[in-house]
């Protein structure tokens, strides 16, 4: 009922420190589990019911402790079946089964989703998918290509992944999406 009488200048939904941002809203019923996933690598499962509702204007609970200079890149809640698709800067990524990542409770450090380093840089983006997905991969340069997700390889947690994306000097990868319709088989 909070956000039932939106006025046409928007109403406030939630409180932010400066410099925050919002990367994420989704609709749930309380009873799922999420993900929040950070460009240093760093994962948290949790269920959802550990997130007390709060007002609008609240500034909400810690869903995960950050490391200095480190920030959540996405939010996802989970489906059954599905894996976890990591992609970095520098082009690489993997599919990760969901088991691997063990329930935690919210406000944790998280553990490993992707090993960064300089040759794979900083975790642009997290998505679950499924085997019939097909992702969208975006460069700096305005390189896009489509890529099938069985294409991609499903290995450990705690690995710097596979080449997704061949990439120029100077160029690196910006944005991962899924996209909504699926590919007819020929």
């Amino acid at each position: 009922m909070s956000y039932a009488n939106p006025r046409a200048s928007g109403i406030l939904a939630i409180g932010l420190e400066p410099k925050d941002e919002v990367i994420g809203v989704h609709l749930t019923d309380g009873q799922q589990e999420m993900i929040l996933s950070t460009r240093d690598g760093q994962s948290i499962r949790f269920k959802e019911e550990q997130v007390r509702p709060t007002g609008r204007g609240t500034y909400g609970v810690v869903g995960m402790r950050l490391d200095k200079g480190d920030e959540v890149v996405s939010m996802e809640i989970l489906s059954p079946g599905a894996d976890i698709l990591t992609a970095s800067e520098n082009g690489y990524g993997k599919r990760t089964t969901m088991e691997e990542y063990r329930l935690q409770s919210r406000g944790g450090k998280g553990i490993i989703t992707m090993k960064t380093t300089e040759k794979t840089g900083k975790v642009v983006g997290v998505q679950q998918v499924t085997e019939d997905d097909q992702l969208m991969l975006i460069t700096n340069k305005g390189k896009i290509i489509r890529l099938r997700v069985k294409d991609i390889r499903v290995i450990g947690r705690n690995t710097q992944g596979v080449r997704l994306i061949d990439l120029e000097e100077g160029e690196r990868m910006v944005s991962l999406a899924r996209l909504a319709e699926k590919e007819e088989e020929e």
